[in-house]
C-alpha cells in the first residue's frame, strides 16, 4: 500500500470516529427557545419558611427550577418584586448570591437550585406576622412567580438570667431562653396562662425556689425547643428529643405546682433532685401536664415526693418515669412509650430505693418495652389500683382491680410520626375507672373535658369530637 493510500485510509477512520461526536454535539448545541409558551416548572409555587424568630437568621430553604424542554431556557431576570424585601431575604441562584439576577441559563431538561435565607424585622406584635415576598422570573417575555412565605415571631430573649425576687412571666409574647433561666432559692417564678418558653440548644430551667405554672385548657403553658419545621422529610422537630436540657428542681426547691403545662423535646425531662428523704408533702404537683420526647426519662424524682393527676408521660429513650424513694401519687395518668429514634432501655415506670412509696390509680401503662420494674413488689408499699396494663398478669396485694393484657386503642401511629394518647372508640379504658379513686384535681382532663360519674382510665376523657 502506498503512503498516499495509507494516509487516506487513516483520515477515513478518523472521520468515521468523529462523525458521531459531531452529531451528538449538534443535538446539544441547539440554542435557546424563544417561544413564550416555553416556561420553567417550579418544585413549589410557594416556599414556606414557617415560623421564625425576628431579628434572627433563618435556616436555608430551597426550591428547584426545571427546564422540561428540549432547548435551553434563558431567564432574563430573577428579582424580588418589592425591592425592600431585599433587606429581609437573601437569595442564591445556582451558587451565585445577590438580589437581582439576569440571563440565568438552564440547559435542556436540566434544573437549577434557588436558596433563600431571611432575617425578619421585629414587628412589635405579640402574635406571628405573616410576610409574603413574590420572587419573579421573566422568561421569553412572560413573568412567573414563586412566593416566599414566612411568619415572623417577636420574642423576649433571656440569656443566663437568674430570678432573684418574685416575678411573673406574661403569656402575651413568647420567651427564648439561652444558657439558663434560674429561679433562686426562696424566690417564686409564676408563669401566666399561655406562656411559651423556647429553649435554645443546651439551655435549661433551674428551680432552686418555687415554680408556679398556671396553664389552662384554653391557654396551655409550653416549654419546648426553639427549632421549627422539619428535621428531614416528614419528621418534624416537634417530636425530636434532645433539643434543650430540661427542668431541674434543685434540693432547696419547695411547693412547685404545674397546671396544663407541656414540657417536651428535652435531654433529661423534669428532674427533681434529692430534696429530702423526710418530706411527705409533694415537692412537685403536676395537674393535666404533658411530659414527652426525652433523650433520657421524662420525669425523675430522687428523694422528692411527686403528685401527678391527669398527666401524660410519653416518649423517652431510657424509660418514662423513674421514682427513687419518696412518697408518690399518680392518678388518672397515661404512661406510654413509642420512642422513635433509638432502642428503649427502660420501663414505663421504674420504682427504686428502700423507702419508695407509690400509689398509682386509674392509670394506663402501655407501650414498647416493659411496664414496670421491679416486677416483684411483694412487701413494698407500692399499689396499682384500677390500672390498665399491656402485660398479662393476675391481681395480688400490689395490683388491685387490674385490667390486664389490654390495648387502650390510642390514636398513636408510630410509623407515621403521629403520637396522640387519647382513646379511640371501643377502648377498654372507656368508663372503666373507679370514681372513688379520682382525686379532686381530676375533675377535667387536659382538654377541659369533664370526667363525669363514669370516668375513663388514663389521662384523657374519651370524646368523638376530639378533633
Amino acid at each position: 500500500m502506498s503512503r498516499y493510500h495509507y494516509y487516506m485510509k487513516s483520515v477515513s477512520y478518523i472521520f468515521l470516529l468523529v462523525l458521531p461526536l459531531l452529531v451528538v454535539t449538534g443535538c446539544i448545541e441547539d440554542g435557546f427557545t424563544t417561544s413564550p409558551s416555553d416556561q420553567p416548572v417550579y418544585s413549589s409555587d410557594t416556599l414556606k419558611m414557617g415560623t421564625v424568630f425576628t431579628a434572627e437568621g433563618t435556616p436555608t430553604r430551597m426550591f428547584k427550577v426545571f427546564n422540561p424542554h428540549d432547548k435551553g431556557l434563558n431567564i432574563s431576570e430573577i428579582s424580588l418584586r418589592d425591592q425592600e424585601m431585599g433587606g429581609i431575604f437573601r437569595i442564591n441562584v445556582d451558587g451565585v448570591s445577590g438580589s437581582r439576577f439576569t440571563d440565568v441559563e438552564i440547559r435542556a431538561n436540566d434544573s437549577i437550585f434557588v436558596l433563600v435565607e431571611a432575617t425578619l424585622p421585629e414587628s412589635g406584635s405579640d402574635l406571628p406576622v405573616e410576610i409574603n415576598a413574590p420572587l419573579d422570573f421573566v422568561v421569553n417575555g412572560v413573568t412567573s412567580t414563586v412566593v416566599i412565605n414566612a411568619f415572623g415571631q417577636d420574642v423576649t430573649r433571656l440569656e443566663a438570667v437568674t430570678i432573684t425576687s418574685d416575678a411573673t412571666l406574661s403569656g402575651e409574647k413568647p420567651y427564648q431562653v439561652y444558657d439558663s433561666l434560674v429561679v433562686a432559692e426562696g424566690v417564686t417564678l409564676t408563669l401566666d396562662p399561655g406562656v411559651t418558653l423556647y429553649f435554645h440548644d443546651s439551655a435549661e430551667l433551674v428551680v432552686r425556689g418555687t415554680l408556679l405554672s398556671n396553664g389552662t385548657p384554653e391557654r396551655q403553658v409550653n416549654m419546648t425547643g426553639d427549632r421549627f419545621g422539619q428535621v428531614v422529610g416528614r419528621i418534624p422537630y416537634e417530636i425530636m428529643s434532645g433539643q434543650w436540657g430540661g427542668v431541674y428542681f434543685y434540693g432547696s426547691t419547695r411547693d412547685n405546682r404545674l397546671y396544663n403545662t407541656s414540657i417536651r423535646n428535652t435531654v433529661y425531662g423534669v428532674y427533681v433532685d434529692s430534696v429530702s428523704a423526710d418530706i411527705t408533702e409533694p415537692v412537685l404537683t403536676l395537674v393535666n401536664c404533658q411530659l414527652r420526647n426525652s433523650a433520657g426519662t421524662v420525669l425523675v424524682a430522687d428523694h422528692a415526693p411527686v403528685t401527678a393527676v391527669g398527666c401524660e408521660f410519653a416518649e423517652a429513650a431510657k424509660g418514662a418515669v423513674y421514682l427513687y424513694n419518696g412518697v408518690h401519687r399518680f392518678n388518672h395518668c397515661t404512661f406510654a412509650n413509642y420512642y422513635l429514634f433509638s432502642a428503649i432501655s427502660g420501663p414505663l415506670l421504674y420504682l427504686d430505693g428502700e423507702t419508695v412509696d407509690a400509689d398509682i390509680s386509674n392509670s394506663i401503662l402501655y407501650g414498647i418495652g416493659s411496664d414496670i420494674l421491679p416486677s416483684d413488689l411483694a412487701g413494698k408499699p407500692v399499689y396499682f389500683r384500677n390500672c390498665l396494663f399491656k402485660s398479662a398478669g393476675s391481681d395480688d396485694d400490689n395490683f388491685i382491680a387490674t385490667i390486664w393484657d389490654a390495648d387502650p386503642l390510642f390514636y398513636t401511629v408510630r410509623e407515621d410520626y403521629y403520637f396522640d394518647y387519647r382513646l379511640k372508640e371501643g377502648s377498654p379504658a372507656i368508663g372503666a375507672a373507679d370514681p372513688s379513686l379520682s382525686l379532686p384535681d381530676a375533675a377535667v382532663d387536659r382538654y377541659g373535658l369533664p370526667r363525669g360519674s363514669r370516668p375513663d382510665v388514663g389521662a384523657y376523657v374519651f370524646s368523638l369530637d376530639r378533633l
